[in-house]
């Protein structure tokens, strides 16, 4: 594997870290089965690319794509907590929905960034490689939404829906408005979501309709794969943990895709990620059979 592709790896699984990141939230944390980060996802980039291509900076275009990612889960957690729809159906139904506002915002099935600004473009110092700067980017980015998840998770705000997700009923006795902290939690996932989806577009030179295809399962691949690997229970571990499970995914990814010998190819990327969930939810199996033969 060539060392673009390595760079090329690294960039993507930072990205997909922020996912991971608001998939922490929302499946771990709330116990919020939410699909709505498949839309969600391309929601960011299209946002982002659109503004973007009507003449607004790369900084605020993705700062609405974060918020209009927050507005997306919201309405979710709304459908939930509000109207009593099941946590799974209400995202499947937002998921749904959308499809065709993405579609709305775009006014196409794609928007083209080839030749507008983007926030690498704009932060890319003379004499530095493209795809050496992006990943630097992103993984100063991404470091600093860690740390600020990490802050926000250890205050009172934080710890209540941590307890929220944990055990409602005992947080409802507690005085914590468990249906606020279920929306409030899955604004910051889906706005970390749309966040990946507005980088996501801007480095890879456009928005797509079918761009947050699978984007769910690919956060859970990087949670499960983290978890595997650095196994804890304190929360700055935990995102350390899911970040590091993103980027080792998307190594993964491009070794069995650019190894010769295995013989995958690019349409081989949804039997690879299928393969790499599957060995990651049978890690644990695997490690408690271990400690039981050793035990015995």
């Amino acid at each position: 594997m060539s060392i673009y592709s390595l760079w090329g790896a690294l960039e993507i699984g930072l990205i997909f870290g922020l996912v991971a990141l608001g998939v922490l939230i929302s499946f771990r944390l709330l116990r919020f089965p939410d699909l709505t980060v498949d839309g969600s996802f391309p929601l960011g980039g299209a946002t982002a690319a659109t503004l973007i291509s009507l003449g607004m900076d790369p900084f605020t275009s993705t700062l609405i794509a974060s918020l209009a990612g927050a507005v997306a889960g919201m309405i979710t957690g709304w459908l939930n907590v509000k109207l009593k729809i099941m946590d799974l159906l209400a995202s499947i139904l937002m998921m749904i929905a959308l499809y065709s506002i993405n579609l709305r915002i775009m006014g196409r099935p794609n928007v083209p960034l080839i030749s507008e600004p983007t926030v690498f473009t704009m932060l890319q110092p003379e004499g530095v490689t493209d795809y050496i700067m992006r990943p630097l980017i992103l993984l100063v980015l991404v470091i600093v939404i860690k740390f600020v998840l990490d802050w926000y998770f250890a205050t009172q705000a934080g710890l209540a829906m941590r307890a929220t997700g944990s055990n409602p009923r005992m947080a409802r006795a507690q005085g914590v408005a468990t249906g606020n902290r279920v929306l409030v939690g899955m604004g910051i996932s889906n706005a970390l979501c749309a966040l990946a989806g507005a980088l996501f577009a801007q480095s890879q030179g456009g928005a797509d309709i079918s761009m947050g295809i699978g984007t769910i399962v690919i956060g859970l691949a990087a949670v499960i794969v983290g978890e595997s690997i650095m196994p804890s229970r304190k929360m700055v571990v935990i995102t350390l943990a899911v970040i590091v499970g993103a980027v080792l995914y998307r190594f993964f990814i491009a070794l069995a895709l650019n190894a010769d010998f295995v013989g995958l190819k690019a349409q081989d990327l949804n039997l690879v990620t299928a393969l790499l969930v599957t060995f990651a939810l049978v890690i644990p199996l695997l490690k408690q059979r271990l400690r039981g033969k050793k035990g015995g």
